[in-house]
């Protein structure tokens, strides 16, 4: 056992031996690394700029980054820290101030007082830091004066005070004048917006309204094709004698459109009480007449009505050297005018672009030659091909014109219609002759005395006139304006009740006014025969078209 013991002990002292050498090796290990790294801290701290050094936010991006952050938060000074604080808060109100200034100029009140308040209030807030006493004692200087700080953190404190009153006390009201600018900015995008859809929409119905639709192209096909397959049954006739018989009721119809024709035709003799008296001249182009004629052979008109089909090119009179709007077509200033279809020379104005079309040209000014068709006649009711007749018309043969030559429904009211309108005003020939606020009046339902028209010479008058805008400074386009020209003075205002217009635009109409007008008219792009039409005026021309005829069925007008 005492040897055991013995040995145990001898161990234990080797062992205690062994450990207290290692812990006085770990002591000066320590020791040494605390050494270092205390040499290390201060060889940092001396080795750093001292102008770097005094902005705290200048840390080393590299090295002893933590052990210099801990260096700066031990030195740190209080009444430095306070200072950044009152100077961020001084410039967090500038911002602020600057913010409802810039609000101000966006309501437009570059003038008002709060703008000026806003300005001078931003102006004071920089003005504080830039005094020279506290540049000196707080900005540029190693110590800090308490006494310098309490004066400025009570001058930002006051300029604070004073920003945050007034902005309270306009803050309500700019917002809700902002609320209002956005909603006026809103409400000019959306007029914006309409405005170009309306022009847009405005050509696009013009397109429409001016093409040709499928069904009128294939009954026009259908007709020609059976005259080409019948050339025996379709011979041209002779000259009726009631076609030069002023004791007639006779009208004038210039149009390029079947389906159009047949319903005024038929409009007029299912209301007329004596149809057998009644005469119809209608003028075509070369291209639709072989349609037109073979239309009436295969429906005659009912009731023993007359009717007579031409080409505008069988009156030989009507030649480039004897009217002036041939001539000008001729010219390349106006074949450019009239049938420039390039894209470059397009227009998008929907009051231009429906002139350009070559049938406004010839076909529609036939009305200024009335008297020379038709020599022998006396008077003469001329109709647009889109209108229908719902009651008797010999009455309009029986008004007294008192010697003028047209008698016509006015459109003007209120500013409205006036020859201020249609002509250039600016023009001295213009301005000298005629009274910007007379009365316009309508095409498409006229009654003209022929005999006053010769005595008065006004074709004459129409071809001066239409000479004189050869370069069109008098007017644009179109026949109404030469029209109130040529009949200036020699019109006779006409009882409205003859001629209701606006079923082509105007979904507003009366149909009280509607129902009592002799002729209603589709005037406007919405015609009657396209898929644009008003709805609600529709059937008051469907119901004249000849749906037995079996080309109508053929060609499926939908009608």
């Amino acid at each position: 056992m005492a040897v055991a013991v013995r040995g145990s002990r001898a161990g234990g002292g080797g062992s205690g031996g062994f450990n207290l050498r290692s812990f006085f090796s770990y002591r000066i290990f320590v020791s040494a690394m605390f050494f270092l790294l205390f040499i290390a801290t201060f060889s940092v701290i001396f080795s750093t700029n001292p102008s770097t050094s005094q902005d705290e936010s200048a840390l080393p991006t590299t090295g002893n980054a933590y052990v210099h952050r801990t260096f700066l938060a031990l030195k740190s000074d209080p009444l430095r820290t306070r200072v950044d604080l009152i100077h961020k808060q001084a410039n967090d109100h500038i911002t602020l101030v600057n913010a409802y200034a810039a609000y101000a100029r966006k309501l437009k009140l570059e003038i008002s007082r709060q703008l000026r308040m806003f300005d001078e209030l931003a102006q004071n807030f920089s003005d504080i830091s830039l005094k020279p006493t506290y540049r000196a004692s707080l900005f540029e200087s190693d110590s800090i004066d308490e006494d310098v700080l309490r004066q400025f953190e009570k001058e930002v404190k006051d300029r604070v005070k004073i920003a945050r009153l007034i902005i309270a006390e306009v803050k309500e009201n700019y917002d809700n004048q902002l609320k209002i600018q956005k909603l006026k900015d809103t409400i000019f995008s959306v007029n914006e917006s309409l405005t170009k859809a309306k022009k847009n929409g405005a050509v696009a119905s013009l397109i429409s309204a001016k093409s040709v639709p499928k069904s009128l192209h294939c009954l026009a096909m259908r007709l020609v094709g059976e005259k080409i397959s019948n050339p025996e049954k379709y011979r041209d006739e002779e000259p009726k004698p009631e076609f030069e018989d002023p004791s007639l009721y006779h009208y004038a119809i210039f149009s390029d459109n079947v389906i159009a024709l047949s319903v005024v035709v038929r409009s007029v003799v299912k209301n007329a009480m004596e149809p057998w008296k009644h005469v119809f001249h209608v003028v075509t182009d070369r291209m639709n007449v072989a349609a037109m004629k073979v239309w009436f052979k295969m429906r005659p008109i009912e009731g023993g009505a007359h009717i007579e089909v031409k080409a505008v090119e069988e009156y030989e009179f009507l030649n480039s050297s004897y009217v002036p709007l041939l001539r000008q077509l001729e010219s390349a200033n106006l074949q450019k005018f009239y049938l420039e279809t390039r894209a470059k020379n397009a227009t998008t104005d929907a009051t231009k672009m429906k002139f350009r079309n070559p049938k406004y040209s010839m076909l529609n000014h036939l009305g200024f030659y009335l008297p020379e068709m038709y020599p022998k006649l006396h008077k003469i009711l001329l109709l647009d091909d889109d209108v229908v007749v719902q009651k008797d018309l010999t009455g309009l043969w029986k008004i007294d014109l008192d010697g003028k030559v047209n008698g016509a429904v006015e459109t003007c009211f209120g500013s409205f219609h006036r020859y201020a309108q249609y002509l250039n005003f600016s023009h001295p020939l213009i301005k000298e002759r005629f009274n910007p606020k007379a009365c316009a009046w309508a095409y498409g339902m006229n009654i003209f005395d022929l005999d006053a028209w010769r005595r008065e010479k006004l074709t004459e008058q129409y071809h001066y006139w239409q000479n004189m805008n050869e370069d069109r400074t008098l007017w644009k386009s179109g026949t109404l304006p030469p029209g109130l020209i040529t009949f200036y003075s020699t019109t006779k205002s006409l009882d409205k009740s003859w001629h209701v217009l606006g079923l082509g635009y105007n979904p507003s109409i009366s149909m009280d006014e509607i129902n009592n007008a002799a002729v209603i008219h589709y005037n406007g792009n919405m015609k009657p025969w396209l898929d644009i039409a008003l709805n609600q005026y529709k059937n008051l021309w469907t119901k004249y078209v000849d749906n037995e005829m079996e080309f109508v069925q053929m060609c499926n007008f939908g009608l």
